[in-house]
């Protein structure tokens, strides 16, 4: 971070853009508002975990323009992170042909709902890593 200064001048930024009091914004990242007056008033810096809320709350703010200026804010679309992190990408999704395990042994092939005609045509198990198995019917 090149300074408080200027972090607090980005920090204003923020308000400014979200349209935000300083206890709104407090609110809406979950820190007393007190860390807030403290850190535009150059009291206090800002700890990590001050910061990791701002991100986390504020998808359009990056890292780098928060921390040292660099890049811009709001992010730009090119750079928005991918909607589904997984270790596999989206064409070896569909090119799955196994299951390991017959479909037919995880579900009994019966009708989704009572009144329809509609069968499971596939499963998929997300784990908490990001990775995931896919069966096909």
């Amino acid at each position: 971070m090149d300074n408080t200064t200027a972090f607090t001048t980005r920090l204003q930024k923020l308000l400014d853009y979200y349209d935000l009091s300083a206890s709104g914004f407090a609110t809406k990242i979950g820190v007393q508002r007190s860390s807030i007056s403290h850190i535009l008033s150059g009291r206090n810096k800002p700890s990590l975990d001050f910061v990791m809320k701002i991100l986390h709350t504020f998808q359009e703010v990056s890292i780098d323009w928060l921390m040292d200026g660099k890049g811009s804010f709001p992010k730009s679309t090119s750079s928005a992170p991918p909607i589904i992190n997984s270790k596999k990408s989206y064409s070896e999704v569909n090119d799955i042909e196994k299951p390991k395990k017959d479909l037919n042994t995880l579900i009994d092939k019966k009708p989704v709902a009572n009144n329809t005609n509609k069968e499971i045509a596939k499963i998929i198990i997300l784990y908490s890593d990001g990775s995931f198995e896919a069966y096909k019917n």
